[in-house]
């Protein structure tokens, strides 16, 4: 499959084909830049996970090569976390996934600021190409995150005329995205011994999708208000003189 893509910056055409990664590719192996960057890609599934929104034909991974074929030239691109709606075919493990051919293109790539300044908002055309470049050109994802965990600032950018224009939040200061009937926005709070700001998800009714830890001490509140409740019902049973155990 080959798409060529005319780029008002330039004359030169790109002509981009979609072919599985090649059995002698090495995939980049970049080291993770802090050990923040794991925990924030992992809490987004979790809350996903927990919330039953993830479906066998889904596929969402982090650090996980995206690839393309540029003017016969093999990349792969690792975005730190990528939600795409449906596959082909589901695998139990996928070293890289080529869009159009093994399925639909990305939804949403997040790029968390890493300590190497620029490179998500690179827009290098020549081989291998930037990051900015590769997501709205080459795969066009409809949505691009990037996300400051040390700052907090989320950049929630759509493609528009295919272009990214970046969006403002609305007033809770969270971003809808259709494609996933969920707000996307940032929390401040300590998960796994970290404490900073992360990204979360809300439902359409503006319910936060909780974590494991969170759930487990919801239903102990829950649990804890049911024994409570029980009590004082005992308490008003035996004090008009009714025995709670002998009760018709």
């Amino acid at each position: 499959m080959t798409t060529q893509l005319g780029e008002a910056k330039s004359s030169t055409e790109l002509v981009i084909s979609w072919e599985a990664l090649p059995a002698d590719f090495q995939l980049e192996d970049e080291p993770v830049e802090n050990t923040g960057q794991p925990l924030l890609a992992g809490a987004l599934r979790e809350s996903l996970e927990i919330s039953g929104f993830i479906q066998p034909q889904m596929l969402i991974a982090s650090n996980f090569g995206l690839c393309a074929t540029i003017n016969d030239q093999f990349v792969a691109k690792a975005p730190d976390w990528v939600y795409i709606p449906v596959v082909n075919e589901v695998l139990k493990e996928r070293k890289s996934y080529t869009p159009n051919l093994e399925g639909e293109i990305p939804a949403v790539v997040m790029e968390f600021l890493s300590d190497t300044d620029g490179t998500e908002y690179s827009f290098k055309r020549i081989y291998p190409p930037g990051k900015w470049f590769f997501y709205e050109q080459i795969l066009q994802v409809p949505i691009y995150v990037i996300f400051d965990h040390n700052g907090g600032l989320l950049e929630f950018y759509q493609l528009e005329n295919r272009r990214y224009e970046l969006l403002q939040p609305d007033e809770n200061g969270r971003h809808w995205i259709d494609s996933m009937g969920l707000f996307l926005g940032t929390w401040q709070g300590t998960k796994e011994a970290r404490t900073g700001y992360w990204l979360r998800w809300w439902d359409k009714a503006g319910n936060l999708l909780p974590w494991a830890v969170e759930q487990i001490e919801q239903e102990r509140q829950r649990a804890e208000q049911e024994r409570q409740q029980k009590e004082r019902l005992i308490a008003y049973l035996q004090s008009q003189g009714i025995d709670p155990n002998n009760l018709p």
